[in-house]
């Protein structure tokens, strides 16, 4: 048996896994594991400006493509400290990353030592698996483990913590024998579905409300192969927009407190029977369950038992993955088809289709400085239907969902339930990695764009290119929209006199000269004719020079976008509403 440093054994383990893009920083308790990366050759890496940022471009990278698990690599000490958010919200979404981090020398773990933290522990309520390796022959194992962890079950982040010594240590591993270990996934029975169906086809208004466990599972030709079977519309969560396109005809619109569409929330509270798959109904989604759940049965199929029953018990629940479950879904509906027919939901489609033509929210606006509506309009005329977004929190993001469009999975990477500020920057730096070529769009308002700016320079360094379009107002938006209700704008305003910048006119940071000094492009819009311009001129200098371009727009100071605090039948339209096609052009049903 060959042998071989146990941080080796480590790097080895990760090219069998399929695992060989990683984003961190190097440190002295970690460059063990970088001397094995070096030595190796096969393991890129993107030297990140800060943890935080690596985590999140690793999540990122994740997102992007099917069977794709980033690696987030730290020192000791505050480095493991720093990812927590990352694995908060990959654990928050199901979202599988590995975080290495270097620990002091195992005799020195309970005596205080420089950067000597118990980061499983601090780990493990936000990881599916969390652990401080103390025998180095154990490092094999443990990684191995790691990646079945991270792809069993409800997919997740896990961190593995090595001590110094622990990872110089020689062992026996031979990297020809090792196999990664086999996954099961659960499966709904014959009979589950069955039943399911039974309860589907008892309905008048039926649908089907796709999550983000069909993106997981990479199942979003079989969801759209079950919804034109059926002949029943789809309502997708935020988390598994693009699993239908937007423009099809059975896509029904998204519902909920915020992101969501006038046509979503009305088609929902005219359904009888809703069947979610790979979905957790979050409360943004369903509001007040009352008014959510008030006469229609439901089924949840979820990969995760403790998902069924967590927010409301539904009808009738079944433990599978989603993919399986769709499968098995479209073969036991096709042969009810073919034996004894379905029922006739076309007057239903129908009707469904009216709203969506008819519900619209007005984008055309022509104020200046530009309202945020606007902007969205001129991203709809500007990218094409092959453009990833990438956006985390604010009302840019909501007034994103609300009227920018996707039409396939993974086109629509977002951070959906932790939604930590900063989290776009660096995760749409994963998604450009892990997507060379690819336009990729990031949205964020300026306070997202602040927290973690410093990352641009990462972009300029490893030649990553996509455009950030950033809606700066100045204001904590959501914030001060939320603070409304206790009437009161408290400590929620950016704005003030730039001495460098007075041409800024109070709006404070200027954004375009941090990103040239971090080696990127920028452009400035003030009004909004000059969108399509200013988007022609980003992709020319993104393809030119290779960097991050910021397209930074100048928006109204305060503008109240729709939404919600309670059920949603009671959403709050602040501005005015679309009267003809003129007042929503890029809307993805034009007004009738």
């Amino acid at each position: 048996m060959p042998k071989m440093r146990a941080v080796d054994a480590a790097v080895a383990i990760l090219e069998k896994e399929g695992a060989t893009t990683a984003f961190g920083l190097p440190g002295a308790a970690i460059n063990p594991f970088y001397s094995a990366m070096r030595a190796h050759g096969g393991i890129h890496h993107v030297l990140a400006r800060h943890v935080e940022g690596a985590s999140h471009m690793a999540e990122g990278f994740t997102r992007a493509k099917p069977g794709n698990i980033g690696i987030c690599i730290g020192t000791s000490g505050p480095a493991g400290t720093d990812m927590i958010t990352g694995l908060y919200s990959a654990m928050a979404d199901s979202i599988p990353i590995l975080c290495i981090t270097g620990q002091a020398p195992v005799a020195k773990l309970h005596k205080e030592d420089f950067q000597a933290v118990d980061i499983a522990s601090i780990a493990g309520p936000v990881t599916k698996m969390a652990v401080t390796v103390m025998e180095a022959g154990q490092v094999p194992g443990t990684f191995q483990k790691a990646f079945h962890e991270m792809r069993t079950g409800r997919p997740g982040p896990v961190l593995i913590d090595l001590p110094i010594d622990v990872q110089q240590t020689m062992i026996e591993f031979d990297p020809d024998t090792y196999e990664p270990l086999q996954v099961h996934k659960p499966a709904a029975t014959r009979k589950q579905l069955e039943k399911a169906l039974d309860m589907l086809t008892a309905a008048e208004k039926p649908l089907i409300v796709a999550g983000g466990g069909i993106i997981n599972a990479n199942a979003s030709e079989q969801l759209v192969e079950l919804a034109e079977l059926l002949n029943i519309p789809v309502i997708p969560t935020l988390m598994g927009w693009g699993t239908i396109p937007d423009d099809h005809e059975l896509m029904a619109g998204m519902v909920g407190l915020q992101t969501s569409h006038r046509y979503g929330n009305a088609t929902m509270l005219e359904s009888d029977f809703v069947i979610g798959i790979g979905n957790r109904w979050a409360n943004r989604h369903t509001g007040a369950l009352d008014v959510y759940t008030k006469g229609r049965t439901f089924v949840h199929i979820d990969i995760e038992p403790t998902q069924i029953g967590r927010v409301f018990a539904p009808d009738f629940g079944i433990v599978s993955d989603a993919g399986a479950a769709l499968s098995g879904l479209v073969e036991v509906a096709r042969e009810r088809k073919e034996q004894q027919g379905l029922p006739d939901w076309n007057a239903w489609v129908k009707d469904c289709a009216q709203r969506k033509s008819m519900l619209q929210r007005k984008t055309n606006f022509t104020n200046v400085p530009v309202k945020p509506q606007r902007v969205y309009q001129e991203m709809n005329s500007a990218f094409g239907r092959d453009t990833r977004y990438v956006s985390t929190i604010g009302l840019s993001q909501i007034a994103g969902a609300q009227f920018l469009h996707v039409y396939e999975a993974r086109n629509w990477i977002n951070c959906g339930q932790a939604g930590p500020l900063g989290w776009t920057l660096p995760a749409a730096l994963g998604v450009a990695q892990a997507s060379p070529g690819e336009t990729v769009v990031a949205l964020s308002g300026d306070y997202d764009f602040q927290f973690m700016i410093e990352e641009l320079a990462v972009g300029a360094q490893f030649q990553l290119p996509y455009i950030h379009v950033v809606v700066n107002n100045s204001y904590l938006g959501l914030i001060r929209q939320a603070q409304r209700g206790f009437e009161m704008d408290y400590h929620v305003s950016l704005a003030f006199e730039n001495v460098n910048a007075p041409e800024l006119d109070g709006y404070g940071v200027d954004h375009i000269k941090v990103a040239e000094g971090l080696g990127c492009k920028a452009i400035r819009v003030r009004e909004a004719d000059d969108l399509q311009a200013a988007f022609e001129k980003a992709r020319a200098l993104m393809q030119e020079y290779r960097v991050p371009v910021v397209v930074e727009v100048i928006l109204e100071r305060v503008t109240n976008i729709s939404m919600g605090a309670a059920g949603i039948d009671a959403i709050n339209e602040f501005e005015d509403l679309a009267e003809s096609s003129d007042d929503a052009p890029t809307a993805i049903s034009l007004l009738v």
